[in-house]
This record gives C-alpha cells, sequence and structure tokens, in this order.
C-alpha cells in the first residue's frame, strides 16, 4: 500500500494535469451503461476496480465527498451491474453515501474522471440525472420500505424485474428501515436487500442489532441469533464483501429470486485510502485533501457556534449529573469529538440513526427528571414531527432540542435543505420555538432552556448571526413572547429572524445613508407574538418588513401579516424564500434573486416609502 492508495496494474499511471487521462483509453472512458461491463474478465474486472478507487480518490481530493463508505462498495456495485440488468432492474442505494461507483458505470463516468465536469452530477441519487437512479435519496434508512413499494407495484403490473435495496449497517439502525424489513418479510415475492456491512455508521455503531451483526461476521453467517431470518426473510453471508468474484456468485444465487432474501456481506469502509481505513470515521465524509499527505487543502475553523456548544455540553455535564446529551448518528450536530464524546460518558447517548426515537426518548428523560439536549441537523427534524407534537408537546415534557445547519447558506443539496423548520415547528402547541442571533445569545439561550422546567424548548442554533450581540442579553427567558429592540427608528420596522437578525441590521445602515432611520427587532421567539410591541410599532412606522432565513409559507412574516391584518395604515413585506425545492444552487445567487442582501432590501424600502399606499 501508498501512503495514501493503492495504485498497481493499469491503474498506475492515470493523472494528467488533474484529469485522468492516458495514451489509451482506461476502461472508464469505455463504460457508458452498465452492459458494457458484464462480459468482463475476472482480471478486467480487477482492472476496473483498480481504476474507479483511483478515480474516486483522485476527485474527492480535490471536491470532496462521501469518499470511505464509496471506496468500501466499489467491488459490490460492480458484482451488482454485472449480474442485474439495470435500469430495467431497480436498485434503490440508501442515503446515497455509497452511489459514486453506481454513477460511474451508470453513463456518468466523465464525472469522476475529468475534472473539468467534477460536478456534473450530485453527491446523491437524483432521478434527473439518470434513469438508473430510481429515486432521489439523501435520507437514511428509506431503500428497504421503497423497495417495497417498487415490488409490490411490479407485481400488480405483472412484470418480473429484479428489485434491490442496497442498505448499510449504520442505516439499518433507523425505524423505517425495521419496519420495511417486518413488510418485506412476508410479500412472498422478489425483493433483494444487499445488507452492506462495515462496522461503522458515520461514526461508530450504537444499539443491540449490532452484537448479531457481529456474531453472524464471526460465524460467517451461521449465528442462530439471526434478525433476519426472524422476520421471515431468506439469508445469505459474503465474508469478502470486496472480493467481486465472490459477490457475482451470490447475486447470481439470488437473481430472480421469488422470495425476500437478505444478501450479508462485509466490506472495509475506506478501502485503498489509507487515512481512511485508519479513521472511518474522519473520512466518512472528507474536504479537499492532499493525496499525499491527507492534510485539507483548506482547512476550515470549525464554526463558532458549535465549538461555543459543545464547550457548554461539556460543562453543564460536570455542573449537572441529570443532564444528557442525545445524538442520532451525527455526533450530536455539533460535531463532537470521540474525546469530548469519551469525556462526557453515560451523559452522552447516541441512539444511531434514529430521529424519531431520540426525540421520544428525550420526552422519557425530562419526564423521569433528567435534563436532556437532542441535537441533530434542521434537515433530520423533518422526520420527527408526529414525536415532537405527541411525546413531547402534548405531555409538555420539558426536553431541549438544537436544530444545526438552519440556513439557506448550509447544505444546498435537495435532500439535505436545512430551511423549512420554521414553517414545521413555530406552530406546534406548547413548544416554545427560540431563533437567537449571536453565540452569546444562544449561550443564554440554552442555559434557560435547560434549567427551566415548564416548557418544550427548540433552538435555532445561529449561522451568520451577529459576532457580538448589540444589546445586552438577558438571562430569563420565561417571559415568553418578548422581542428586542436593537435599535429604535421611525416610518420603517425591520424585523429580522435569528441568522438574518444581522441583515436587518446591515440594511438599517443602509437606509441610514439616505436619511432614513430605520427600528430594528429581534423577536427572538418564533412561536409566538410581541402584540403590546407590534401594536405599538403603528404609532410611529408605516412600513413593516420581516427578514428569515426560511420559507415564506407558513413563517414567521406570515404571523406578523396576520397580525396586522386589514390595517390600512401599516404595509407589511416579507422577504424570504418560496415554498419550494432547490438543488445545488449557488446560495449568494438564490439570495440575491429573492431580494435578500441588504443593499435591496434598502432599495426596496426607499421605494415603498415613496409610494402613496404607505405616504
Amino acid at each position: 500500500m501508498y501512503p495514501c492508495f493503492l495504485m498497481i496494474g493499469r491503474a498506475e499511471r492515470f493523472r494528467i494535469s488533474g484529469s485522468f487521462r492516458r495514451a489509451f483509453p482506461l476502461y472508464l472512458e469505455q463504460i457508458h451503461s452498465p452492459s458494457d461491463i458484464k462480459a468482463y474478465t475476472t482480471e478486467q474486472r480487477r482492472a476496473l476496480a483498480e481504476e474507479m478507487r483511483a478515480a474516486l480518490i483522485e476527485r474527492t481530493s480535490h471536491i470532496g465527498g462521501h469518499i470511505g463508505p464509496n471506496l468500501g462498495v466499489i467491488e459490490a456495485t460492480i458484482a451488482l451491474h454485472t449480474v442485474f440488468d439495470a435500469p430495467t432492474d431497480k436498485m434503490i442505494f440508501d442515503v446515497s453515501h455509497q452511489c459514486y461507483p453506481h454513477k460511474m458505470l451508470t453513463g456518468r463516468a466523465a464525472a469522476y474522471i475529468d475534472a473539468a465536469h467534477y460536478r456534473d452530477v450530485s453527491g446523491f441519487t437524483s432521478s434527473e440525472e439518470s434513469v438508473h437512479d430510481i429515486f432521489n435519496i439523501g435520507h437514511t434508512s428509506t431503500s428497504i420500505s421503497l423497495a417495497t413499494g417498487l415490488a409490490k407495484a411490479r407485481d400488480l403490473a405483472g412484470r418480473r424485474e429484479n428489485v434491490i435495496a442496497f442498505i448499510g449497517d449504520g442505516s439499518l439502525s433507523g425505524g423505517e428501515a425495521l419496519e420495511g424489513l417486518n413488510v418485506a418479510g412476508e410479500m412472498q415475492t422478489n425483493l433483494i436487500i444487499v445488507l452492506n456491512d462495515n462496522d461503522w455508521s458515520i461514526a461508530e455503531n450504537h444499539g443491540g442489532m449490532y452484537a448479531m451483526l457481529r456474531r453472524l461476521r464471526e460465524t460467517n453467517g451461521m449465528a442462530e441469533d439471526n434478525l433476519f431470518r426472524a422476520m421471515g426473510l431468506a439469508y445469505r453471508y459474503v465474508a469478502d464483501g470486496n472480493d467481486t468474484e465472490a459477490l457475482i456468485e451470490a447475486f447470481r444465487a439470488v437473481k430472480d429470486t421469488q422470495q425476500p432474501v437478505v444478501v450479508h456481506i462485509h466490506t472495509q469502509k475506506g478501502k485503498g485510502l489509507s487515512y481512511a481505513e485508519d479513521d472511518p470515521e474522519g473520512w466518512h465524509r472528507h474536504a479537499p485533501f492532499h493525496r499525499e499527505s491527507g492534510m485539507s487543502k483548506k482547512p476550515s475553523a470549525p464554526d463558532p457556534c458549535l465549538a461555543a456548544t459543545v464547550d457548554f455540553v461539556l460543562a453543564e455535564a460536570k455542573r449537572n449529573p441529570n443532564f444528557v446529551y442525545l445524538s442520532a448518528g451525527i455526533v450530536g450536530g455539533i460535531n463532537l469529538s470521540p474525546a469530548e464524546r469519551a469525556e462526557l460518558g453515560a451523559q452522552y447517548v447516541d441512539v444511531g440513526i434514529a430521529e424519531e426515537h431520540a426525540v421520544a426518548m428525550a420526552a422519557g428523560l425530562a419526564r423521569g427528571g433528567a435534563r436532556p439536549v437532542f441535537g441533530t441537523y434542521s434537515t433530520f427534524y423533518q422526520r420527527v414531527y408526529d414525536q415532537m407534537s405527541q411525546d413531547v408537546c402534548i405531555n409538555r415534557s420539558p426536553a431541549v432540542f438544537l436544530t444545526t445547519g438552519a440556513s439557506l447558506y448550509r447544505s444546498t443539496d435537495v435532500t439535505h435543505l436545512g430551511f423549512y423548520d420554521i414553517s414545521i415547528f413555530s406552530h406546534v402547541p406548547n413548544l416554545v420555538f427560540l431563533a437567537p442571533t449571536s453565540i452569546e445569545e444562544h449561550l443564554a439561550v440554552l442555559r434557560w432552556a435547560i434549567a427551566q422546567t415548564e416548557h418544550p424548548v427548540m433552538i435555532r442554533t445561529p449561522f451568520g448571526g451577529y459576532a457580538e450581540s448589540p444589546y445586552p442579553v438577558r438571562t430569563d427567558y420565561s417571559r415568553l413572547n418578548k422581542s428586542v429592540v436593537v435599535t429604535e427608528g421611525a416610518d420603517v420596522a425591520l424585523i429580522g429572524v435569528g441568522n438574518f437578525a444581522a441583515l436587518a441590521t446591515t440594511a438599517a445602515e443602509e437606509l441610514a445613508h439616505s436619511g432614513i432611520h430605520a427600528t430594528v427587532i429581534n423577536p427572538l421567539c418564533l412561536s409566538g407574538l410581541d402584540a403590546e410591541l407590534l401594536t405599538h410599532l403603528k404609532e410611529k412606522h408605516r412600513l413593516i418588513i420581516t427578514v428569515e432565513d426560511g420559507i415564506l409559507d407558513g413563517g414567521f412574516g406570515e404571523k406578523i401579516a396576520a397580525f396586522y391584518g386589514a390595517d390600512r395604515n401599516v404595509v407589511v413585506k416579507n422577504y424570504g424564500l418560496p415554498k419550494a425545492f432547490f438543488n445545488r444552487y449557488d446560495p449568494a445567487a438564490l439570495a440575491r434573486e429573492h431580494h435578500l442582501t441588504a443593499p435591496q432590501i434598502a432599495a426596496d424600502v426607499r421605494v415603498m416609502l415613496k409610494e402613496s399606499l404607505i405616504k
């Protein structure tokens, strides 16, 4: 093994000027559909795997991506496309963290061998890209359920294609995956579940089922303790899931099966890249890096708010033995390191990729007298509405929920958008939904939320807000729905929500150059309104502007507009995003398109103040 990755045979001389080029064509350059590899010999498949591994490493070294999981499934992907007949046979890749090799073999190889095309494809399966991608998938534990639907539809139509769900052991902890297994077990039809078991989730696996998977690995699939057989599924084990020929044999044995079957393959996460093999967690997803050293090309400082949150969590755990921090497979959404998780000890609980369970467990912890905090990305909170409503809020369980990555300036893939949370959760009865505007205010709110026992509290962790709070931050937030007046003015009031409070302040500074002195308000609490302040604003303000880092439909701005209703003395203008899905967008361009910049807002205000409607 080289210091960074395996390069032998045909793949040894692959790189010229950052692209995958040689004096003679690569196998990858000749593959336009999976049918092109079906007649390959064992040696050709081995060379193809080398090329794919080298290409994957080269590409991710330039643009980053989910490198560890993809390196581990190259041989399995070659075997799948050798045996099955896509797109007639349907393949569903759970969470899409293992779809890069699939894309290479389904007409998209240029995106992995030519630097000019690196960004032509998404990091997730995409039905817009290819007929070989049946679904757009970015959330985990869904593939088996999706496959059961495809299989049922096939049977109803009288077709006979194979349906294959490809799922990792980490994804198996999600409730939907277990629900899918349960249904699949009694279907008595063609349904093939390939379980890619690399003994890792994003971080380490957590949960009782992983002892069962370990026993299956240790006994070459012969252990009597077998969840899959217990659910009515046939079962087959492949000890070396990086042996293409063994995989081909296993897949041929189950092709056209008329009963649901699990093919359990044991792979190595990060195979072929020494850094990823040695640190599977750190290299699950990685920024662009130097191949020779493994160092990031542009090391980024940790998010200061998340770093401050980690420090707070560690201190709170030492101070309060009843404090518990919950994670659902992504180190709490605040990037807790292995050492920090170890420091928390029993006060850290990783439930695996099972957000619904995490929320319900938090409700139970709070009702039992503990002080739980559950943290995850905004996009994953979309999965827990029922638990938040039923288990937490109806019961007024005073648990605390941190939602991170809640901004149009964070993840830009359509499956990971983080700006729907205001519309989803600000309307749930009994839930106090807070959007602090600075690190200082965030920590004050978090400290209060943990100490109080009256309300369930969701905190929208700020991203891109005030560097320093422009007003004294209070310590007691028990008086709900009390807004903060940042600056006093007249004619126009700018209500900046959470991350965009700073944007409102900057827009007010732009207006000041025109002699317009705006009032700036931080509402802080998004689950209610400061009716007293809003009523008072009518005395001196003709125009109310709301600015939020989220969608307008069901957003905070709509609450303000509804409050003023048909009052002819006040005009309300809401700024935010339309109700839509956006995919792989440029954040700055999207903001400009919807006038979410300070100069644009200021210019609009000048025009509106001159209009006869509000004179």
